[in-house]
């Protein structure tokens, strides 16, 4: 695999990161928002754990200062490719300008249709047939990046919001880590 460094950006329970790790993609660190699973599995596999907590959701939340300080574990760890993996805050400009062009996203829906954090749920309220995983680059308006890859996958009549959204993250384990390995060629 290329000389080329990977920051995970999790919040979860870390089933995209085990999914990446399963490909010895070159991940270096794992930044984590809150105390979570994706930061055990982090350690467990060797790779550095930074929790960068998010203590204030309040409206006069410092979104700009808690970026930086994301960014900052990420330079201090030499990265040069950022896999987020259900991070769960939407980091600002100072996010995009380090890492323009080397910044990836993945999101449960067929951008650009359903945006946002409960796009699984908008979508059966919606009424689509399909849906599926998008993986994109960030940019500065959420959800909105250049469209890398995405799959269908089929809704069924008897789905609920969880039995969709986990039909769609085992496409998602699949396809995040084909299109990180992707990048990480082209990168070399």
């Amino acid at each position: 695999m290329p000389n080329v460094r990977i920051g995970v950006l999790a919040s979860g329970s870390g089933t995209i990161l085990e999914a990446l790790l399963r490909r010895d993609l070159p991940v270096v660190v794992v930044a984590a928002d809150r105390s979570c699973g994706a930061l055990d599995i982090a350690r467990r596999a060797g790779i550095a754990a930074e929790l960068v907590e998010r203590t204030d959701f309040s409206s006069s939340f410092d979104r700009v200062a808690y970026t930086h300080d994301v960014v900052d574990v990420l330079h201090r760890h030499d990265v040069d490719l950022v896999a987020i993996a259900g991070f769960g805050t939407i980091l600002s400009k100072p996010f995009v300008d380090a890492f323009a062009g080397r910044a990836v996203n993945t999101h449960p829906a067929l951008l650009p249709s359903f945006k946002g954090w409960h796009a699984v749920r908008d979508a059966l309220e919606f009424g689509v047939k399909v849906t599926g995983p998008t993986v994109h680059l960030v940019t500065e308006d959420v959800d909105s990046g250049p469209i890398l890859a995405q799959e269908a996958v089929p809704v069924l009549d008897d789905d609920t919001e969880a039995s969709l959204h986990e039909r769609i993250k085992e496409v998602e384990r699949r396809l995040y880590p084909d299109v990180i390995e992707l990048l990480v060629k082209a990168q070399a």
